[in-house]
């Protein structure tokens, strides 16, 4: 189903200040809800899984995640408003995004038309630049990771972000959708930007095919270490640029500053402006007809998720 689908009953009703509407989706790390602030804003908020809370790993993890997503401003990601990784079941409350993820898109409606997978990769090159620029790797770029909004695309979860400046992980410690892996990130390797870059170039592929450029399944990180990706069905325009960021060697690819630029200038030669694409438009227009159902059925409760001591609505995370 595209977009938020009513709670369980056991799901939290109050999140921190925040009234719980709808469940929007769930991953390794933990769940996102839709929820409501006290002024009736629409705010998605992460809760760490409660069966991870008595690690110590899994909390910084979450801590860095608020950290990594606080530092980052731009058109192209959703801006933090609020959170609390002390409490005792953190959390982390975004800018909610009326859109839908470029995975359910595609699974839905097929691939992007070319000038719409164009436009979203020149959007997403923008959001690496703001990534970059607060001295963060994203690390998971990805199609589930990408919302489709009426003005433009949004990154989303910076689950497994990490500072430039951060020590390597060990090779135990390999985090990430191995489909769209980098192959230093696959290898355990150091990783820079330019593996953000790498994984860019993926999700294009699988945003104008409809399928990742190494395939998928067990062994798909030896293909991205060691074999060529399939770009047999990626629209003439776009090969040149995809092909760059998918370059075995960091150093040999372009800077997201130098993919915008070269998708920009597609945009200008090739494609008219247009978005979003009719098919996405369709599925933000579901979503928004769920949202108006689910709503009106929620009533507050005082089932609370510890904020922690001296948290109130609106008190600085």
């Amino acid at each position: 189903m595209i977009g938020p689908v009513p709670m369980h009953p056991d799901s939290p009703q109050m999140i921190g200040p925040y009234r719980v509407v709808a469940r929007l989706g769930s991953g390794g790390m933990g769940e996102v809800f839709l929820a409501s602030s006290p002024s009736r804003r629409l705010v998605a908020v992460k809760v760490i899984r409660p069966e991870l809370l008595g690690d110590p790993r899994w909390r910084a993890r979450f801590r860095r995640e608020v950290t990594s997503a606080q530092s980052v401003s731009g058109f192209y990601t959703a801006p933090v408003v609020d959170a609390d990784p002390d409490a005792d079941q953190p959390w982390l409350a975004t800018q909610y995004i009326r859109g839908v993820s470029l995975s359910a898109v595609v699974l839905d409606k097929g691939p992007l038309p070319e000038q719409a997978a164009c436009r979203l990769g020149a959007g997403l090159a923008e959001a690496l630049i703001a990534i970059h620029r607060a001295g963060i790797v994203h690390r998971d770029l990805k199609p589930s990771n990408v919302l489709l909004a009426s003005d433009g695309p949004r990154v989303i979860d910076f689950g497994i972000a990490r500072p430039l400046d951060a020590l390597p992980l060990s090779r135990s410690e390999i985090l990430g959708t191995p489909a769209y892996m980098s192959p230093e990130q696959a290898l355990g390797e150091p990783v820079t930007p330019q593996s953000d870059v790498f994984s860019l170039g993926a999700t294009l592929v699988y945003a104008a095919t409809g399928s990742a450029p190494f395939g998928t399944g067990h062994k798909v990180r030896g293909r991205i270490v060691h074999g060529a990706p399939d770009l047999s069905r990626l629209p003439d325009p776009m090969r040149g640029v995809v092909t760059r960021c998918l370059v075995k060697e960091p150093e040999e690819r372009p800077s997201p500053a130098q993919v915008l630029t070269a998708l920009s200038t597609l945009l200008d030669a090739h494609y008219s402006e247009e978005w979003p694409p009719a098919d996405v438009g369709e599925l933000i227009g579901v979503q928004e007809r769920t949202l108006v159902e689910i709503r009106p059925s929620c009533r507050p409760s005082t089932s609370v998720l510890d904020t922690g001591p001296g948290r109130h609505p609106g008190s600085p995370p």
